[in-house]
């Protein structure tokens, strides 16, 4: 197993590099390949640029290593969105550095609430784990999701 990475730069990016936009891309191939057509709910470049959502880049010197992003809800909850670390960096400590970022800047814009949907299948265990890890736990529907046997929703107060 490769090291775990100490050192990342996490900054606010704008998705307009060729590497953030192939690693969104992967991303999305990877839920529309996982995921039910109907139940993909990963966003494209255009909507993470809009201005509910701050998009994040996780840098290893010159080297991206993964993404996330926050999508504002309400005054008190957030939203993680695009949470991908990139293949070479899965395993690295790269989705812990960025959630923990995620959260602390979620704290600083006084939300009380953070939330997720994420898969249920064997293919978003990883992901779950992780969050289980920092404090997530399952929960009702929240905006526009439905739970089904496919979907589930996670949320953690700050």
């Amino acid at each position: 197993m490769a090291s775990e990475i100490v050192d990342l730069r996490i900054v606010s990016d704008d998705l307009t590099g060729a590497e953030i936009l192939a690693l969104l891309q992967l991303h999305l191939d990877e839920m529309h390949r996982w995921s039910p057509a109907c139940k993909v709910h990963a966003m494209p470049a255009e909507r993470l640029r809009a201005s509910d959502v701050t998009f994040y880049a996780a840098w290893d010197g010159e080297r991206l290593a993964g993404c996330g992003a926050l999508k504002h809800l309400d005054e008190t909850h957030g939203e993680l969105k695009s949470m991908r670390a990139a293949p070479e960096y899965r395993g690295r400590g790269v989705g812990r550095a960025i959630l923990l970022h995620l959260l602390a800047e979620a704290k600083a814009r006084g939300y009380r609430r953070v939330s997720l949907e994420t898969g249920g299948t064997s293919e978003f265990l990883p992901a779950q784990s992780l969050y289980r890890a920092h404090g997530f736990e399952p929960c009702e529907a929240f905006a526009d999701y439905v739970l089904d046997d496919f979907s589930m929703c996670m949320t953690r107060q700050l």
